[in-house]
């Protein structure tokens, strides 16, 4: 398939991209069937003891709930961008079913990351200031954070069913429909985009970031602490972190 912008001094079309049988999409669609294999399996695995923490009012186990939640719905639209890919970028299930496609996989990709985001500073509070936190630290505050995220992404992503044009996704020289990848986007659109983008990757990039060198730091100048248990703490902060491996790889899309 070609992906054309058209000019407005001859009013034609000029091919920039041909990602028709692209190793790209070929690649991609390996990884979102692998991703979605195996991140279904383990995540369904996760559940039970999840669920064990989440009967002792569990922090943690609230957010691994919510994540895990998050997490399977995000691998549930795998098999129609799978499709997607398989045909060549070919999309025969109308613009409705492409929205809502697109809405649930950005939404609880963007939910799963700011979920991360959480974990990360709960254990970070745990470990820096351990008494002070235990007065933040409880399954009422756990599941309003998980509600407040869920709302911030949902009316953002709801902005974008309204602003993105996938009306204009059909090519007409291929007689082809494509989902999300209409180009030249219009200039709102873009920088909504790259806003999205900041807000979504970047900036959890640098709580995660900081979240864990305070970690690394406070445990490192522990007097109290031996070498092994300053190990434990280490592997048990980066542990919970470790599960949404799979959601930022299939990020990709």
């Amino acid at each position: 398939m070609n992906i054309t912008v058209p000019t407005s001094a001859t009013n034609a079309s000029t091919v920039c991209v041909n990602i028709e049988d692209s190793a790209i999409s070929d690649f991609l669609m390996s990884v979102y069937i692998l991703s979605f294999i195996f991140g279904l399996i383990f995540n369904v695995l996760t559940l039970r003891p999840i669920w064990h923490q989440m009967r002792r009012q569990n922090v943690l186990g609230i957010f691994l709930l919510n994540l895990s939640i998050s997490d399977i719905l995000f691998l549930l639209t795998m098999p129609l961008w799978i499709n997607y890919y398989l045909k060549n970028h070919h999309w025969e299930l109308g613009v409705i079913t492409c929205s809502i496609a697109g809405f649930f996989y950005y939404s609880n990709m963007y939910i799963s990351i700011y979920l991360l985001c959480s974990i990360s500073v709960d254990r970070c509070l745990v470990v820096i200031d351990p008494l002070r936190s235990k007065t933040y630290r409880t399954s009422r505050y756990a599941w309003a954070q998980c509600f407040g995220v869920y709302i911030v992404v949902i009316v953002m992503h709801i902005m974008v069913l309204v602003h993105d044009n996938l009306k204009d996704a059909h090519d007409d020289i291929n007689k082809n429909d494509r989902c999300y990848e209409t180009y030249p986007m219009e200039r709102p659109v873009a920088l909504f985009n790259l806003l999205r983008v900041c807000l979504g990757f970047l900036l959890p990039l640098l709580v995660l970031a900081v979240s864990y060198w305070r970690v690394l730091a406070t445990v490192g100048q522990s007097p109290g602490l031996s070498a092994q248990a300053k190990r434990k703490v280490r592997l048990l902060s980066f542990g919970s972190e470790q599960r949404g491996g799979p959601c930022v790889i299939c990020a990709g899309q």
